[in-house]
């Protein structure tokens, strides 16, 4: 009797999907569209990649690992075909490796600052004849001469392991490679986070869930193509809340203090990874151990900087409307109810309730599930009008599969790619949909008994929080 060798129909069928989302992503990156294209062409590959997620899921167990991989692969190599795309960031990425490789400190001067002229080249300091010709994508720093870094009268504003990863790419990168080593280097990170998610899974879990990262388009774009550093710091977070859910307090409290001194942003997580812990000294253990790591990580630069090593991080705040509602379109679904006054304590308060909820009730072998509570509720309250923030949410969904979340990830690339044109309703609108869509699904699998998308139980009691099964008090 032969034994028939054809691949199932659900891995046919998820394979295709694969190759026309890797088609879609390599011609919209390396198109150069403008206005509504490139918003169109994102919004495309990521229904793709929502038909490929779906189909995954009827694929037999046994060719899901290496269809995650061989996706992950394929996908993330996609960033690699064009410098970056909607972000110049990693110019200045690029530069502060280099101001350190010169033995300076990057909190100490600006990029426009004369003191380091003899660092500069035509890359990032294109010369007068390029400047007078594409002086729009360029910022001007005086005497006829421009950069492509953006904001170059501040100081940086990237933390110390940010720092010591642009430093870290800057030795390891051939000479005139460009943005090419920043991409590089992303890409690994990117696959890191893949093939950790991927060992998690299969003891945790269900390993379709790493394809909620592995093949997300926000991935190549944002993590891979723009080679921004949040990839570093998902990497941090995931492997961080990893380990406390094994019980190892002071390594996880390591991984997430080096998270937070990588992009600040997984200070959010703390509470997802102090869940159903009571016990003072466990708490010490992840909170204090993780406080000490991040100051540990600055002391180097405080003693060679000059100046602050906080950089232009208030300016930054202030520039984004983060202390001025009224400003931009930050809290802008607050604002919906309240008065702008009103939308920062709003914010604030809000975050701290659903914190000490996710500490109180959350589940000590889960902690992603409180993590991806505190981060998504935080992203909803403060409406961030750029999408690379939520590569941390994505793969935080990855980690506990709800995938409603990743709707909270789209509105920011909707508020990023379309914000300019359609203002704060536009805004509004994305993230107004995406808390709908979150909630919906809160409701739904609340009816159901709290079933998840894999099958597993997780009742929920609100739609931050989904209480746990059990609680151990480690």
């Amino acid at each position: 009797m032969t034994r028939d060798r054809r691949l199932p129909l659900p891995v046919v069928v998820t394979t295709l999907l694969l190759s026309l989302l890797t088609a879609s992503l390599v011609l919209l990156l390396r198109a150069d569209a403008h206005g509504t294209g490139f918003p169109a062409g994102y919004t495309g590959a990521w229904a793709v990649f929502a038909a490929a997620a779906a189909a995954l899921r009827r694929v037999p167990r046994r060719h899901v690992v290496p269809l995650v991989l061989a996706g992950a692969v394929a996908v993330t190599a996609t960033g690699l075909v064009a410098a970056p795309r909607t972000s110049t960031d990693s110019y200045r990425y690029a530069w502060d490796g280099r101001v350190q490789a010169s033995g300076v400190s990057p909190y100490d001067h600006a990029p426009a600052d004369p003191a380091l002229a003899g660092l500069r080249d035509d890359w990032l300091f294109p010369s007068a004849a390029v400047c007078g010709r594409d002086g729009a994508a360029l910022a001007p720093i005086g005497d006829g001469r421009c950069t492509r870094i953006n904001r170059p009268a501040v100081h940086t504003i990237y933390p110390p392991v940010a720092e010591g990863w642009f430093l870290l790419v800057q030795a390891l990168s051939p000479d005139g490679v460009r943005h090419k080593g920043l991409q590089a280097g992303a890409a690994f990170l990117a696959l890191a986070v893949s093939g950790l998610l991927l060992g998690v899974m299969r003891r945790r879990g269900d390993p379709r869930r790493a394809a909620l990262w592995a093949w997300c388009p926000a991935v190549p774009v944002e993590a891979v193509n723009n080679a921004h550093v949040d990839v570093l710091a998902a990497l941090l977070s995931v492997g961080a809340l990893a380990l406390v859910a094994r019980r190892r307090h002071v390594t996880g409290g390591v991984l997430l203090g080096l998270a937070v001194a990588a992009k600040l942003l997984p200070a959010v997580l703390l509470p997802g990874a102090l869940s159903g812990i009571r016990r003072p000294r466990t708490v010490a253990a992840v909170a204090l151990t993780a406080a000490a790591t991040v100051a540990l990580t600055y002391l180097p630069y405080v003693l060679l900087s000059d100046g602050s090593v906080l950089g232009y991080l208030s300016g930054y705040a202030r520039e984004e409307g983060y202390d001025d509602a009224g400003a931009g379109g930050r809290y802008a679904l607050l604002r919906l109810v309240l008065p702008d006054a009103w939308a920062l304590p709003a914010a604030l308060l809000g975050t701290a309730a659903v914190s000490a909820a996710v500490w109180w009730r959350g589940d000590p072998e889960r902690p992603w599930h409180g993590a991806l509570s505190t981060a998504g509720t935080t992203f909803l309250l403060l409406t961030p009008g750029y999408s690379w923030y939520a590569l941390l949410l994505v793969a935080l969904v990855a980690l506990d599969g709800r995938w409603e979340w990743l709707g909270v990830a789209l509105a920011g690339a909707v508020a990023y790619l379309a914000g300019p044109v359609t203002g704060t309703v536009g805004v509004t609108a994305a993230y107004g949909a995406a808390g709908g869509v979150v909630c919906a699904m809160w409701w739904t699998r609340r009816r159901s008994g709290g079933r998840t998308s894999d099958g597993a139980s997780a009742p929920a009691s609100s739609p931050a929080l989904s209480a746990p099964r059990r609680r151990v008090d480690p």
